[in-house]
């Protein structure tokens, strides 16, 4: 498949334009998904075939294939806060207020973690645990579904 990087260039200012986090466009059976952090070439849908290949957002650069998303490595840890419900995530309590927790940062068990906002409802998700924040997968104003990872606390 050839990959037009005009289009990703133009994606990618799509998403800086409009503060939008993952942005996707399919043609025909060519899905190109371009998100802050990385994009995904989708090929061979039609045919039942799917290869995914991440790319850093510079497509000059040299890249280098990779099949595991890294919240997918996420999901079965003992740790991972996963999401309780489809809404807005939110990492901290209003804008211009410091986050809840950073990557790196000691948690106590019923220490708020971040608010996810449903249906104009603000629901505080709380860690279950002590411990650390190893690892934060979402962005502050991101859209999440249920079961998404969220987190990870060793």
């Amino acid at each position: 498949m050839k990959i037009d990087s005009n289009a990703i260039r133009e994606l990618a200012d799509l998403l800086d334009e409009t503060g939008l986090t993952e942005v996707e466009v399919a043609e025909g059976d060519k899905v190109i998904r371009v998100s802050k952090g990385g994009a995904t070439i989708v090929a061979g849908a039609t045919a039942g075939i799917s290869a995914d290949v991440l790319m850093s957002s510079d497509p000059a650069a040299p890249q280098q294939a990779s099949m595991d998303a890294p919240a997918n490595v996420a999901t079965s840890h003992p740790g991972a806060i996963k999401s309780p419900m489809v809404g807005t995530a939110y990492l901290q309590g209003e804008p211009g207020a410091p986050s809840f927790v950073q990557k790196g940062a000691h948690v106590n068990a019923g220490d708020t973690l971040l608010i996810i906002e449903a249906m104009k409802v603000m629901n505080p998700i709380k860690a279950e645990k002590a411990g650390t924040v190893t690892q934060i997968l979402i962005q502050n104003g991101q859209p999440v579904e249920f079961g998404e990872v969220l987190m990870v606390i060793e």
